[in-house]
């Protein structure tokens, strides 16, 4: 009976123990000071920094608006344009297609019917608008062609001249990557060092990758016809080859 008696009390006092353990370590974790949180800073690019301005054109008149306007092309290797002539293009006619960080100076804004071989790019819609432009750079700096930007379906535009555009000049908006860089770029070829956007303004925006890690893969610039192969490497060119297609 006694041997009972001493049993039941250890059991007590074990259980009495694990609890009063218990209780103190859950009262050290709620009242411990809390372990300082160390942030990590995103870290932003220089280009992410650079102001782009929008227009938001949602009307033939704010298309109208931008005559003798300068625009440098954004869209580089996208966009055909076409012989201008009596307020019509001819689609027949592709003159040539829009390169990167190019100027075109703005002469009138229109709306076309457009063939649906013209739809590539921009949709047909009931009506194409197109910009009426000059490219003061080439060897015929007063020849007029045109570019559709946009279309009207119904009552309503949709434009995409903030997408194809800068409405300043790009050298200057990123005047920072070095004259290097800028002489590749408007040579429409690629230096090791290179970033993928400068190499998107080199070579244009028609590319493709088996990597969604950006800056640090191979993409396949189309580069109007002649395919090249960059290597990425922490957002720097490591390496450019021709490639068999695209």
């Amino acid at each position: 009976m006694e041997n009972g008696k001493k049993a039941a009390i250890g059991a007590t006092l074990l259980v009495v123990l694990v609890a009063g353990v218990r209780s103190w370590m859950v009262y050290r974790e709620r009242n411990a000071p809390e372990a300082p949180v160390v942030k990590q800073e995103a870290k932003i690019d220089d280009d992410d920094l650079v102001y782009l301005k929008k227009k938001l054109q949602s009307s033939l008149e704010d298309a109208k608006d931008l005559k003798g306007s300068t625009l440098w092309v954004s869209a580089g290797g996208q966009m055909d344009y076409y012989a201008y002539a009596g307020h019509h293009a001819d689609y027949s006619k592709s003159k040539g297609i829009l390169l990167a960080a190019v100027p075109l100076v703005v002469k009138d804004a229109f709306e076309q019917v457009a063939p649906k071989k013209a739809a590539f790019r921009i949709p047909a819609g009931d009506r194409h608008v197109l910009l009426v432009f000059t490219l003061p750079k080439s060897d015929s700096p007063t020849t007029e062609y045109a570019v559709p930007v946009g279309y009207k379906e119904g009552k309503f535009y949709t434009f995409y001249i903030d997408e194809i555009f800068f409405y300043d000049d790009p050298h200057e908006l990123y005047k920072y990557w070095g004259p290097d860089v800028w002489k590749a770029i408007d040579e429409h070829r690629v230096i090791n060092g290179m970033s993928e956007r400068e190499v998107q303004l080199a070579l244009g925006q028609v590319s493709k990758s088996t990597s969604n890690d950006y800056g640090n893969r191979m993409v396949v610039y189309s580069n109007l016809g002649k395919p090249m192969a960059v290597t990425f490497v922490k957002n720097k060119v490591t390496a450019v080859r021709a490639d068999q297609g695209y």
